[in-house]
C-alpha cells in the first residue's frame, strides 16, 4: 500500500510538509527496520531520540520523517511531515495508511489491574475450538495461530500494532484477542482498533508512577468501553464487566451497547456458583445457564477469569458445550500460579502477581491449598509506583509463614533503597532480607520442608532480570529447578 505525504497531512490540523510530496511506502519508529519507501517515526522517549538515528533511517531507504519539532530542517534528500503533537497525529495517521485491518477481523479486548493474560489465553482457547483463526496480542508473545512473536509491551505502540493487525488481516485471522493496558489507552496505542467486545477484570492498585492517582487510572480504564460503545462498521458491539468489583459501577456508566456482568455474587448476569477449590483445580457451576466445569486451574482469581472468558465467548456467539470443552482441557499460563514440577515433597509455584492484590490472591490460594508452611519470595520493581511496595510488605508478612524479601526487576533504582520501602510494610514479622533474586530462591527451596508451598512472586513468564548495569537472563522457574537439584543433591 502507498499514500503521498499529502494524504496523511490532511489527517492533522496544522501539519505541514518541508519538501517534496513523496509516496510513502511504509511507516516505522526504529530505524534497523527502515525499508526504502518508508516514512520513519521520530519518537523522542526518556531514553531515546528518534532524531538521532535519522541518517541511519535514509541510509536504509526512508523517504521522509515524522516530527512534532516546530523548528524541524530535514536533511537533503529527505522530506518532513510536521506535526503539533506525535501522539495524537500517530493515532490518526498510522490506522488510515494501513486502512483499518482491525475492521476484518472480530476484536476482543480485555483491560483491568490483574485477570489479562489468563483471560486472553482462555478465550484463544475456546475460539480455537469453536473452529475460528485466532490472533492473540499480550503480555507474554504474539500469536497468529500458532505462530510465535515476541511483544516487547502488553499492547504494543500504535506502529507496531497496526503492523500486526495487517499482517493478521493478510493472513485471514478471524477474531483476535488483546490485553489492553492502561498505558495503551492513555497513549492512544489502540487509535483505529474498532472493538467488539470489551472485558473489565477488576482494578487495584497500579501503575501510579504514570497515572499519578486511581481516578486516573480507572479513567484510562474507561477508555476501552467508551471505544466499544461507539458506532463503527461492525454490529453486535458487548461489554463484559466484573460485577463483584468496587470500580465496575463507574466502568458500566461508560457502557453504551449491550453489557454482560459476570461474578460470584447474585446481583451479576453470569454468576459463578458452587466453587470448590482443590489443589490441582477447582469445579464451577453457571448461573443462572445450567454449565459444570471441572477444571485444571485453581483459586477463586480464576473463578473471574473462567467467568470473564464465558461471557465474552458468550457474547461472540460460542456454543456453551465449546466453552466448556476448552476450559476443562485448558492448563495455566506461563508463570500464573504456575507448578515447578520436582520430586520433592513441597510444592514450588512461579506467579507474575507485581500488584497487592495480585500478591493477595495468589497468597489466599496458596493457603487453602497448603498443608504445611507458605515460603514467600518477592520484591517490588525499580522506577515504578513506591506506593505499593510497604502495602506488598504488609500484605505478604500478613499471610505468609516465611518471608524472604528481595529483588524484582530493580532498573536504575537501588535495590536496597527497594527492600528498604517494602519492610516498612513487612514491619516486626520475622522475614529474611536478600537483594540478590537467586539466592533468595535457593533460600526458600533449603527451607522448605513436606507439606509446604514456595511462591514465587513477582516475574513469572519473564526470562530476564533489568538491573541498573543492563538486562540478564533470568528465569524464575529455571533457577528453582537448580535450587531444587542442589538440595537434592545435598541429602
Amino acid at each position: 500500500m502507498t499514500k503521498k505525504l499529502s494524504e496523511l497531512a490532511l489527517l492533522v490540523p496544522e501539519a505541514k510538509i518541508l519538501g517534496d510530496d513523496v509516496a510513502i511506502g511504509g511507516i516505522e519508529h526504529d530505524s534497523r527496520k527502515v525499508t526504502t519507501g518508508n516514512l520513519f517515526v521520530c519518537m523522542e522517549g526518556a531514553h531515546v531520540d528518534g532524531h538521532n538515528f535519522i541518517s541511519q533511517a535514509k541510509a536504509r531507504g526512508a523517504v521522509a520523517v515524522l516530527t512534532a519539532r516546530q523548528n524541524f530542517t530535514p536533511p537533503e534528500g529527505l522530506s518532513a511531515l510536521v506535526v503539533p503533537d506525535m501522539l495524537n497525529a500517530l493515532a490518526v495517521i498510522v490506522p488510515y495508511f494501513y486502512d483499518y485491518p482491525a475492521r476484518a477481523m472480530r476484536v476482543v479486548g480485555v483491560t483491568g489491574t490483574n485477570g489479562k493474560t489468563t483471560t486472553t489465553y482462555m478465550l484463544r482457547d475456546i475460539f480455537r475450538g469453536a473452529g475460528l483463526s485466532v490472533g492473540l496480542i499480550g503480555t507474554i508473545q504474539i500469536l497468529i495461530d500458532d505462530e510465535t512473536f515476541p511483544n516487547p509491551n502488553t499492547t504494543p505502540n500504535v506502529i507496531d500494532l497496526q503492523h500486526v493487525l495487517n499482517e493478521m488481516r493478510r493472513r485471514k485471522i478471524q477474531i483476535v484477542v488483546m490485553e489492553v493496558s492502561s498505558h495503551a489507552l492513555a497513549e492512544h496505542r489502540v487509535a483505529g482498533v474498532e472493538f467488539d467486545t470489551a472485558i473489565f477484570t477488576n482494578l487495584t492498585q497500579d501503575h501510579l508512577d504514570f497515572h499519578g492517582t486511581m481516578e486516573n487510572y480507572l479513567r484510562a480504564k474507561a477508555k476501552l468501553f467508551d471505544a466499544v460503545s461507539r458506532h463503527g462498521r461492525k454490529q453486535n458491539k458487548t461489554a463484559v464487566i466484573n460485577a463483584d468489583d468496587a470500580a465496575s459501577e463507574k466502568i458500566l456508566h461508560h457502557c453504551l451497547c449491550k453489557r454482560i456482568t459476570y461474578g460470584l455474587n447474585d446481583s451479576a448476569d453470569l454468576r459463578g456458583v458452587d466453587v470448590d477449590v482443590r489443589a490441582d483445580g477447582m469445579n464451577l457451576s453457571l448461573a443462572p445457564c445450567p454449565l459444570s466445569l471441572n477444571l485444571h486451574v485453581t483459586g477463586l482469581f480464576n473463578a473471574y477469569n473462567v467467568l470473564a472468558a464465558i461471557g465474552a465467548a458468550t457474547a461472540e456467539n460460542i456454543r456453551p458445550d465449546v466453552i466448556k470443552r476448552a476450559l476443562e482441557n485448558f492448563r495455566n499460563v506461563p508463570g500464573r500460579f504456575e507448578r515447578v514440577f520436582a520430586d520433592v515433597p513441597f510444592a514450588v509455584i512461579v506467579d507474575y502477581a507485581h500488584t497487592p492484590d495480585g500478591v493477595k490472591n495468589v497468597l489466599q490460594t496458596a493457603a487453602q491449598i497448603v498443608t504445611g508452611k507458605i515460603i514467600t519470595v518477592f520484591g517490588c520493581g525499580g522506577d515504578r509506583d513506591h506506593a505499593k511496595r510497604p502495602i506488598m510488605g504488609k500484605l505478604v508478612a500478613e499471610l505468609s509463614d516465611v518471608v524472604i524479601a528481595t529483588s524484582d526487576n530493580p532498573r536504575t533504582e537501588d535495590p536496597e533503597k527497594i527492600l528498604d520501602d517494602i519492610e516498612r510494610g513487612i514491619g516486626d514479622k520475622k522475614h529474611e532480607r536478600i537483594a540478590d533474586r537467586r539466592a533468595a530462591i535457593f533460600r526458600a527451596i533449603e527451607l522448605a520442608e513436606a507439606g509446604d508451598v514456595v511462591l514465587i512472586l513477582g516475574k513469572g513468564h519473564e526470562t530476564y532480570q533489568i538491573l541498573n548495569s543492563g538486562t540478564i537472563h533470568f528465569d524464575d522457574r529455571e533457577v528453582a529447578h537448580e535450587a531444587i537439584t542442589e538440595v537434592i543433591s545435598h541429602e
